[in-house]
């Protein structure tokens, strides 16, 4: 079988990181290559098995490496596939491949997870995949379910050891499961293919950009702007309206709390553009990008939502001819 997430390090030393995405592309049953390639030391070498893995099916491709952590980036100058970056922290706390990694110029995006998140990563390669693939989205479903049962234990866990004399636990039922996913996606014509949520009038002008490239590719979309902390019922009736939304755009600044909400409530792809509110974007990156286990947000570049958007055709085009072709002319690979 042709594998369809394509993983590559920039040093053999990253592999315990890339243990975390075989893991989980195993449990998803998701066929996968892995190599070993620098894009400094041997670049032809990263041109030769992207050229290749491209033309032979791979979908995904992640790629993981830190210090000057170009490879992903180079990998996405090379192909029309969507790339996952995984910044490693070899130094400085990884901060310098996680910049290297998701700074990118605008026509060759790279969908940034957290510093040494290999299943982060693997998760949203399923993600992508799931897209065109019902059987990947289910056992995604199933994963989401299994993160809320370990939750669940570790609660237990914890209330045995509180001895308090003024603990009063207050019992509540709760059923933590979302509803099931359909193995067809029956609304695919009539439901935007994506949905851009800014959470501020202020974060505008980066949505412009975001449904500017979204009309080049002719693609369907809504757009609304909600806030989840000050208007959260609200935010609620939006994410139910677009249930069957293919890929969610998410677009905040400050503390990113946007982001988080959004990939709470779904297990679609979501992608991420952190905002120059204050800090330069860089507090609204680091909320937005260093998320937990199980609910990775492809991040962008700060204010990068025209990258946002062509990383949401690469994600579609996979299983969109149209879309495919528009993205190859304009990538012209």
């Amino acid at each position: 079988m042709e594998p369809k997430v394509m993983i590559m390090l920039g040093s053999a030393s990253d592999f315990k990181i890339a243990q975390k995405a075989l893991d989980t592309l195993e449990k998803l049953e998701i066929p996968y290559d892995i190599r070993v390639a620098s894009a400094h030391r041997t670049h032809q070498k990263v041109k030769s098995i992207v050229t290749d893995a491209t033309q032979k099916g791979t979908e995904v491709f992640i790629g993981i490496a830190g210090l000057s952590a170009h490879l992903p980036g180079i990998i996405a100058s090379i192909t029309y596939k969507p790339v996952i970056g995984v910044p490693a922290d070899v130094k400085l706390g990884g901060m310098d491949a996680l910049f290297a990694t998701v700074q990118m110029p605008l026509g060759a995006p790279v969908a940034t997870v957290g510093v040494d998140r290999g299943e982060n990563a693997a998760i949203l390669a399923a993600q992508i995949i799931g897209i065109h693939d019902a059987d990947v989205r289910e056992r995604l479903y199933s994963m989401r379910q299994d993160f809320f049962t370990n939750i669940k234990a570790d609660e237990l866990k914890l209330f045995e050891k509180i001895k308090g004399e003024y603990y009063s636990p207050r019992p509540w039922n709760e059923t933590g499961t979302q509803d099931k996913v359909v193995k067809e996606n029956q609304s695919s014509e009539i439901s935007p293919r994506v949905a851009v949520i800014s959470g501020s009038y202020s974060d505008m002008k980066v949505t412009k950009k975001v449904t500017m490239f979204l009309d080049k590719f002719n693609i369907s979309y809504d757009s609304a702007v909600i806030s989840p902390i000050r208007s959260p019922d609200e935010f609620e009736r939006f994410m139910d309206l677009n249930k069957d939304t293919e890929i969610f755009i998410a677009i905040s600044g400050l503390s990113a709390h946007v982001t988080g909400a959004v990939v709470a409530y779904t297990e679609k792809p979501v992608l991420g553009v952190p905002c120059s509110i204050r800090l330069d974007g860089f507090d609204a990156l680091l909320s937005m990008v260093n998320m937990p286990p199980g609910v990775p947000v492809a991040t962008t570049g700060i204010d990068a939502g025209g990258n946002a958007a062509i990383m949401a055709a690469e994600m579609l085009a996979i299983g969109d001819k149209s879309i495919n072709e528009d993205l190859i002319r304009f990538k012209g690979i």
